[in-house]
């Protein structure tokens, strides 16, 4: 089972899943993405965003939009990125 977090920023939303500290491994995330996308099938949403450990900052994000393309940067989700972990 995967735990996470769905949540909206103007309008778009993500499914966020907390990685940090090995709390869960998340093997081929594009195309999980593109499963809990599926607003039919899945969870829906506009992508998977994934809160993953840093050894520069305190968080890194990697975001994949809804049909597994990894992008380099979300403002809307990195909103919602800073509200779950502060």
């Amino acid at each position: 089972m995967i735990k996470f977090t769905k949540m909206h920023g103007l309008g778009n939303d993500y499914v966020y899943i907390d990685c940090t500290k090995s709390k869960q491994k998340i093997d081929n995330a594009s195309s999980l993405a593109q499963f809990v996308s599926d607003r039919h099938l899945g969870v829906g949403s506009d992508g998977l965003i994934l809160i993953k450990d840093s050894e520069i900052a305190d968080f890194k994000m990697q975001m994949f939009n809804y049909d597994g393309s990894e992008a380099e940067m979300c403002g809307n989700g990195i909103r919602c990125v800073r509200k779950i972990c502060l």
